[in-house]
């Protein structure tokens, strides 16, 4: 069963947005990894896998992408604190049932907060990095199932998507 809190963290009483003070909590070491996926024509698939895409190496690019987007997470969500990551991977894998791709992103941070909004900007924006440059080739690509796998860390502990 999932443990939820009894109110949201960001809403002050009067129901005003606010940024969570961390200041007190303990720095702890902190993962987050996160999923998302892209569906594609088969042709399109078989493509970027042989390296042909127009725009050049397509899991290379949404590899850093990624990388960079788990960076800068606090500047595209409001409320996100700046974390100074100490580890970040974006694996991108083929799928030839989807037929897509499957981007894997991971977080790491010595820190008061946690790194789950990290690992899924990471995640999402790979994966619109992707369409971005096969988009010429299939623009009906669907983004899919991007969604937090596991946490660790903090004081709320581990926790585990259910099939994760």
């Amino acid at each position: 069963m999932t443990r939820r809190p009894a109110t949201l963290t960001h809403i002050g009483a009067s129901g005003e947005a606010h940024m969570v003070d961390v200041g007190t909590k303990a720095e702890t070491e902190r993962v987050a990894v996160a999923e998302g996926s892209i569906v594609m024509q088969a042709q399109t698939l078989d493509t970027i896998m042989a390296g042909n895409a127009k725009k050049g190496d397509v899991l290379a690019t949404a590899r850093i992408a990624g990388i960079m987007a788990a960076k800068k997470t606090h500047e595209l969500v409001p409320l996100c604190h700046p974390l100074l990551l100490t580890k970040v991977t974006v694996d991108i894998d083929p799928d030839e049932a989807l037929p897509g791709l499957r981007v894997r992103a991971m977080t790491k941070v010595t820190g008061q907060t946690g790194v789950e909004m990290e690992a899924l900007t990471a995640a999402s924006v790979a994966c619109l990095t992707i369409y971005d440059m096969a988009k010429a080739l299939d623009r009906g690509m669907t983004i899919t199932n991007v969604r937090l796998l596991e946490k660790s860390g903090g004081k709320s502990g581990a926790w585990r998507a259910d099939g994760a």
